[in-house]
């Protein structure tokens, strides 16, 4: 049976400070979360995993709204990410976090990151930089 996947253009990873339960304010200020939106023609999609659950939305905005910046005003730091296959073999057991949901649909299979602020730095290092201009799906 062939898979239907959808062809995202982009993908923004956004961290934050902000820290519900108590023992994630032992993780670096300003990243204790994290969580993922993709972008294609269709529009943005962003899937946020938190404690309890996982949340999914479509955001309703219009094409050419900067996504990246609207977060940015919300005082969360957001970097672009590359997409990528990872191998074909199971991934290691890891608890559910928001770094390891994040890994996964990035394609990162690196075992070494496990907090928010060692995925930004290892996305940072993969020759993407941070989002200075508007970015829209192409």
């Amino acid at each position: 049976m062939s898979q239907i996947r959808p062809q995202w253009d982009c993908a923004l990873v956004a961290f934050s400070g902000h820290a519900d339960q108590m023992w994630l304010r032992l993780l670096r200020p300003g990243f204790r979360h994290c969580f993922l939106v993709l972008g294609s023609r269709g529009g943005w999609l962003c899937l946020n995993p938190l404690a309890h659950r996982m949340d999914i939305m479509v955001l309703p905005v219009e094409a050419g709204f900067d996504v990246s910046e609207w977060y940015r005003t919300q005082g969360l730091t957001v970097i672009e990410a590359r997409l990528s296959t990872p191998p074909e073999r199971a991934a290691p057991w890891r608890p559910l976090t928001c770094v390891e949901v994040v890994k996964r649909v990035l394609g990162i299979s690196a075992w070494n990151i496990v907090t928010p602020w060692q995925l930004y730095r290892y996305i940072k290092n993969s020759g993407i930089k941070s989002l200075t201009s508007p970015i829209e799906p192409r």
